[in-house]
């Protein structure tokens, strides 16, 4: 144990040995890592010594390498050897295990979405399935995270499961190995008109690239001349991969990212080294605030060589780069090494860690020290803030009684059950809920528990609340029950008056269970605003034209 505690010590004082490099000359510099490496060790070894209470060295040791790297920024961590195969699934896409997503619906272990093809699929599960048992072993009141440690394990071993399917009485087992999965980065692609492909990229694990030029030449034989690629949501991954996709659209050795950091010989220009699929086609990428890192990338390529046109949301604002590196006892390191810089040499960094306020919180880049840039065609764009998309789009959200309605597992459970007892529905872009049906929903429903409370309720109480501390509640007292009277909520009138946005929620998670993940994005095409303002632009070229061109 005090080996071990020993060589965790060590990897916290390398890496504060580099946060001082930063700040000191040679000769002082060396001077400042042997003092604080000794007040760090003498410090640890006197708390273990005698804090009143025994300590765990493990945990304290993590604590203080977490709490050191957070004053850096969120995304330079310490990864623990048990911690490594997580990592590895989240930038690699693989792991091995069942092949589905499992999640807690009305406190429950639900199977939400199995890959189709794979392990669990095929051995017959589907989605609403509640896990009962794991080889034996009672999963009730475990957490998400627990059970499915235990669903993962080495490829080609043998695991049993026993769940409560909707419509049987007597639970279900099945029995099956385990085996390699590898989650696409593309779950869907298709044709949203006779003309338009789409394209969906969640991540950027391996082969994102081959994924998106593959999914790009296949729509092009299939008539699509124009294209919607959705960013949106994508979190980023891998910046090899963010030049493969961007060299999907742009000429072979054209500038896609460059990196800047302290260490000068890591800097370096990325180029597409392929032939692209197509560099006319129109094309529109769909971006929103989730959209971060390698997806603010292929993005802010698009827009600086004018390829194509951004509509949605103002991106995230990543623009650092990690690189893993490699520390004692199988741990490693993922530290941000530089920041990337897009072709027309902005860089989309929102935040800056460098310099906090008195409290150490992080604040935006001011507007005032952002710079402007020029895409190929001479549009401004600028740096510091995310990418700002051509056509901005006004963010939809979900109506209280909506949210309380998936929040509390109710569109999820009672689509699970017209599945059952539907057996089949017209292909997912073509499925839609009668008024019969949703009125059936509705008395489902009355015995339901699903309250909620509107923002215009919680700032009614506010107000009141902040009447009777200034003494003025006396005198509006009356005016404040009548507006309560107004607008406190009546459940069946917001059924009615939120219909198409419940009835809209409620098909796509209906066409997820007949095609899984491919129908819940093909059911949404309808009430997408992004989507069908993409569809508007790449069917008015003289509009597309105008946006690219010079302002």
């Amino acid at each position: 144990m005090l080996r071990n505690n020993k060589v965790k010590v060590t990897g916290v004082f390398v890496i504060l040995a580099f946060t001082l490099f930063s700040f000191v000359g040679p000769t002082e510099r060396y001077f400042e890592i042997a003092k604080n490496l000794d007040i760090f060790a003498t410090l640890f070894k006197e708390v273990n010594a005698y804090y009143v209470d025994e300590v765990d060295p493990d945990k304290m040791i993590r604590v203080g390498i977490d709490a050191m790297l957070e004053s850096l920024d969120p995304y330079t961590n310490y990864i623990p050897e048990d911690e490594i195969e997580s990592f590895r699934t989240m930038t690699t896409g693989q792991y091995a295990g069942i092949g589905a997503l499992i999640g807690t619906i009305d406190s429950k272990t639900i199977i939400t979405m199995p890959y189709e093809g794979y392990a669990a699929y095929n051995a017959g599960l589907r989605i609403g399935d509640e896990l009962l048992e794991i080889d034996g072993k009672d999963v009730s009141g475990k957490d998400v995270s627990a059970i499915s440690t235990l669903l993962k394990g080495q490829a080609r071993t043998e695991l049993q499961l026993k769940v409560r399917r909707y419509g049987h009485e007597e639970p279900l087992t099945f029995a099956f190995k385990r085996e390699k999965i590898t989650v696409t980065n593309v779950p869907f692609y298709g044709k949203v008109s006779n003309d338009i492909g789409y394209v969906k990229l969640e991540d950027f694990t391996s082969d994102a690239g081959k994924e998106v030029a593959k999914a790009v030449e296949e729509l092009k034989e299939k008539g699509a001349t124009k294209l919607i690629l959705d960013l949106r949501n994508n979190p980023g991954g891998l910046l090899s991969e963010a030049v493969n996709v961007s060299n999907v659209f742009i000429p072979k050795n054209k500038e896609v990212v460059s990196t800047k950091g302290k260490v000068s010989e890591w800097n370096k220009v990325y180029k597409t080294l392929n032939n692209p699929v197509d560099t006319e086609m129109p094309l529109v990428v769909l971006t929103n605030g989730g959209s971060a890192s390698a997806a603010e990338i292929v993005s802010g390529v698009i827009q600086d060589y004018d390829r194509g046109v951004l509509v949605g949301g103002k991106t995230y604002g990543k623009g650092l780069v990690q690189t893993t590196r490699p520390l004692t006892y199988n741990a490693q390191l993922k530290v941000t090494t530089a920041k990337y810089y897009i072709p027309s040499g902005r860089c989309i960094q929102s935040l800056d860690y460098t310099h906090r306020d008195e409290e150490g919180k992080v604040h935006k880049i001011a507007d005032s020290l952002k710079m402007e840039f020029k895409t190929a065609n001479g549009r401004s764009v600028y740096d510091g803030g995310g990418l700002d998309p051509d056509v901005e789009m006004e963010a939809e959200y979900y109506a209280p009684i909506t949210i309380s309605l998936i929040s509390k597992g109710l569109i999820f459970n009672y689509a699970t059950r017209y599945a059952y007892d539907k057996g089949s529905i017209p292909p997912a872009a073509d499925f839609e809920l009668t008024d019969a049906e949703y009125n059936a929903f509705k008395q489902w429903l009355s015995d339901k528990d699903y309250d909620y409370t509107t923002k215009v309720e919680q700032d009614l109480v506010k107000l009141e609340e902040s009447a009777k501390k200034e003494k003025y509640y006396e005198d509006i007292q009356n005016q404040l029950h009548e507006l309560e009277k107004r607008v406190k909520h009546n459940k069946e009138l917001d059924l009615e008056k939120f219909k198409s946005e419940i009835k809209q929620a409620l098909e796509e998670e209906i066409a997820s269970r007949f095609y899984l993940q491919k129908g819940n994005i093909e059911a949404s095409f309808d009430s997408d605003s992004d989507v069908q303002k993409a569809i508007q632009l790449l069917s008015n070229t003289s509009n597309y034209n105008k946006i690219l061109s010079t302002k």
